[in-house]
């Protein structure tokens, strides 16, 4: 049976794999893909305190990080259609500032 140390252990390996791909990817959509990533991860440690130690307050956390990362997601995909459609890029290095 997978205890919290298991857990804990997949949600720092998501969250690695995260912020690695936020710092060394270039393209927006890897980038936003990767932020989902390092909020699934702290979703899992929420639920794994929240069922390990008996307690309802992780899921309801874990309820409104989804709802944001959600919100967050669809507000990104909506920049990122503009973006691209301005600049004919996705390339966050090719963007370069926000400027006309």
């Amino acid at each position: 049976m997978p205890t919290l140390n298991h857990f804990l252990i997949l949600s720092f390996v998501l969250f690695a794999i995260g912020v690695a791909g936020v710092l060394l990817r270039r393209n927006i959509i890897i980038i936003l893909m990767s932020l989902e990533l390092i909020f699934n991860s702290a979703n899992i440690s929420l639920a794994a305190f929240s069922y390990f130690l008996k307690g309802l307050n992780g899921m309801i956390f874990v309820v409104f990080n989804i709802t944001v990362a959600a919100a967050e997601v669809a507000i990104g995909l909506a920049i990122l259609v503009t973006v691209y459609r301005n600049r004919k890029t996705v390339n966050v290095d090719e963007i370069g500032d926000m400027k006309g």
